[in-house]
């Protein structure tokens, strides 16, 4: 048996008006969970669209800045928290992710309420948890996401751009990377459909993503600001929902986290989103992609992202370890092809020649 669940969503400066025709018959008691900053910044829209209506919040607390087992079992341990019908999971993907486990494993239901536009969490059903330290603890898998999804644009709108700008470089990669990992597969229909979906990680991104990240930054509500939005949450968390994890990660990812033990990385506050944008250029030149490695190349110039090793402070002297670490993960496990430690290193070194040669014309 197959069981798909999918969450609804509304996006708009407006779109917490219909939180109480939405939530209600799910029932009359919601407690908030999510960042402090996030919870400032929606708070006041939440409580005037509940105003005079039979849904009542029992409270609103932090998630305690990790997600981890730890906050989880400290929020349900909460009278607020035991007293509520549903959860309203707010702020960022650890934030969401922390509401999202607390629901799935209370059998509640759960809306989630991103409040910048940096990964999918706010739409899926996976959910990642920490170690108090921030240290990876293990995936929560389950097949449950949110009932529906609140997408304030105009919140998102006034959030700090770096965490749109990165979440595009992430998002992106969903279609590059499932595309790449499923070639040769013989794909049942839940997985076809989201490997289909991926191909709304590219197009309208490159077509709308400059225009949208300027308007970020100028705070503006736009048309292709909310497209970029919901390429982010939406586009991206049906592909997660849909697909399995060999599918939906590649080599992209795999260069993330091989740059994760580099200490200048953590030291200048790289976004995972803006290295996963530097490793989808090595997956198109690992991939042969030609046309679309220089489509992504111009793309990222155009946007600020990463397109050589000095943009994230690193040096080919870094390369190897970098290497080593991308793979010892799971993201090319499951690939049409061998990916050798030659391949990336090959990758890298003609991606630093080709800035070069840009540079000189």
């Amino acid at each position: 048996m197959n069981t798909q669940f999918f969450p609804g969503y509304t996006i708009g400066p407006d779109a917490y008006k219909e939180i109480v025709k939405i939530c209600i018959p799910h029932g009359n008691k919601a407690v908030v969970i999510g960042g402090e900053r996030a919870i400032k910044a929606a708070r006041n829209k939440i409580e005037n669209t509940i105003e005079e209506s039979p849904l009542k919040i029992t409270g609103f607390f932090s998630f305690g800045g990790e997600a981890s087992i730890e906050n989880i079992e400290r929020l349900k341990a909460m009278p607020e928290v035991q007293e509520a019908d549903m959860i309203f999971a707010v702020g960022g993907g650890k934030a969401i992710d922390t509401g999202k486990v607390l629901a799935q494993t209370t059998n509640r239901a759960f809306f989630t309420f991103p409040t910048i536009a940096s990964t999918c969490a706010s739409c899926t059903s996976l959910g990642i948890l920490y170690h108090p330290d921030g240290s990876l603890r293990e995936y929560s898998f389950s097949n449950v996401p949110p009932v529906h999804i609140f997408i304030d644009s105009e919140i998102i709108a006034n959030a700090p751009d770096k965490y749109f700008w990165a979440g595009i470089g992430d998002s992106m990669a969903k279609y590059f990377e499932s595309s790449v990992s499923s070639r040769g597969d013989e794909l049942a229909h839940s997985q076809a459909m989201g490997v289909y979906i991926g191909n709304m990680c590219s197009g309208p991104f490159v077509k709308y993503g400059e225009r949208a990240l300027g308007d970020c930054k100028k705070n503006t509500v736009s048309t292709e600001l909310e497209e970029i939005i919901l390429g982010i949450i939406i586009s991206t968390g049906f592909v997660s929902n849909f697909v399995n994890i060999d599918i939906t990660t590649g080599l992209a990812h795999a260069v993330y986290n091989g740059f994760t033990v580099i200490p200048q990385i953590e030291e200048h506050g790289h976004l995972h989103g803006e290295i996963v944008s530097y490793g989808i250029l090595i997956l198109l030149i690992v991939d042969k992609q030609k046309e679309e490695f220089e489509r992504i190349y111009k793309f990222n110039r155009n946007l600020g992202l990463p397109t050589k090793l000095s943009d994230l402070h690193c040096s080919m002297k870094d390369v190897d370890k970098v290497i080593e670490k991308a793979l010892k993960g799971i993201d090319v496990r499951h690939y049409p092809y061998e990916v050798t430690p030659a391949m990336i290193k090959e990758a890298i070194e003609f991606l630093e020649l080709y800035n070069v040669s840009v540079a000189a014309v």
